[in-house]
């Protein structure tokens, strides 16, 4: 790769928990994927995981494996506030998207506080 920059495996699907009451990244969130399966409706889960001290994971759909689709990232919030003694008006963030070209890959970030949050598309 140029640059010198060491290569590491690029996901289709990647996310990032940042803690914006400290600034910094939310270690140990757990986090749920699913994928909305028609006819019905039904929502399948494809992966678990639990942020590092990064606020980072493993990717959620390694390379080749997005499909076109509605997915759905599940993020155990409340109990994350709660290791760090807090209480938090939202128990849990669901953030539902659309995967249109499964060839791109897409990061989902999210800020939190305890009485907040926020997502966007990032790159």
């Amino acid at each position: 790769q140029a640059g010198g920059m060491p290569k590491t495996p690029r996901g289709s699907l990647t996310t990032h928990v940042l803690n914006t009451a400290t600034g910094l990244p939310a270690a140990g969130l757990a986090l749920r994927l699913a994928q909305l399966q028609e006819p019905g409706a039904q929502w399948m889960e494809l992966a678990q995981r639990w942020t590092d001290e990064d606020g980072r994971c493993l990717p959620l759909l390694p390379p080749g494996q997005a499909e076109a689709g509605t997915y759905k990232l599940h993020f155990e919030t409340a109990a994350y506030w709660q290791g760090l003694g807090h209480t938090s008006f939202y128990p849990f963030v669901e953030v539902v998207f659309t995967i249109t070209d499964p060839a791109q890959k897409l990061h989902v970030p999210l800020l939190i506080s305890p009485y907040s949050y926020t997502t966007y598309r990032g790159s």
